[in-house]
């Protein structure tokens, strides 16, 4: 038994959640960018209903939809602190804690730097990570409220963890990213993964999830960094990068 996770397209380029602990069949919403999406998944599946929402930050196309998807199944809203400021909110979760999804420990880790209050869930056991706009393939998040020496904290929580844990993002941004990287230079491994994405967009499909391991080989805002010796060095590296992502026009 483990956690069983439904990625669906929601707006323009979000992803939306649903995730079940199989040994219980609770259900919990990870974000809510589109209620009225979320609301007919959760139909199409035939679920009984949903029992939680799990936010990981304010945004409006992750907190959005808290208001309206909560009015049609009551299910009570965990998340951010940071997300009250802005949307429905009946329990703040922060760092350190323990979300139990059923028989599936979530744990909670800040990674601020996106925003300042931004948290993701980590199900260790079964290896996967549920990082909202931190980290995305071949990219990161805007820095939004951060630091270059915050957000690269966050990161490296994220480099850090096993190779094969494998990250859900909120965004299909990855062709975009993969021409910033492709900018920087091309070795093998990113243009292995170019070939792989290509491909997989000119069919229709995803790119998230990825893994740690691929992040760390070919995604330049962990590459790059990590190549420097000491934490300073290496924020102010990706404070580089991410300034000039920012203005990327390829």
């Amino acid at each position: 038994m483990g956690l069983k996770i439904d990625i669906f397209p929601c707006l323009s380029d979000n992803y939306g959640f649903l995730v079940t602990d199989e040994a219980t069949g609770i259900t919990a919403a990870i974000d809510t960018p589109e209620a009225a999406r979320i609301i007919a998944r959760v139909e199409e599946r035939g679920l009984p209903g949903l029992d939680f929402i799990l936010n990981t930050h304010w945004h409006p196309d992750h907190g959005g939809g808290n208001a309206e998807v909560q009015a049609r199944f009551g299910c009570p809203i965990y998340g951010a602190e940071e997300v009250r400021k802005r949307w429905p909110l009946d329990h703040v979760l922060r760092d350190g804690d323990v979300f139990r999804l059923g028989e599936t420990k979530l744990d909670v880790v800040g990674l601020a730097g996106h925003t300042l209050g931004v948290i993701g869930y980590l199900d260790r056991s079964g290896g996967n990570a549920f990082i909202s706009d931190v980290l995305f393939p071949l990219g990161c998040g805007r820095m939004f409220e951060g630091t270059p020496e915050l957000y690269w904290a966050s990161l490296l929580r994220l480099a850090e963890l096993p190779g094969d844990t494998t990250l859900y993002c909120a965004h299909e941004y990855t062709l975009a990213n993969l021409k910033f990287a492709e900018s920087l230079g091309v070795d093998a491994a990113l243009q292995a993964r170019g070939d792989r994405i290509r491909a997989l967009r000119e069919r229709g499909d995803y790119t998230v999830p990825s893994t740690v391991a691929e992040e760390r080989a070919s995604n330049p805002f962990l590459r790059y960094p990590l190549m420097e010796q000491g934490f300073a060095a290496q924020a102010a590296k990706f404070g580089e990068l991410r300034a000039a992502k920012d203005v990327f026009q390829g």
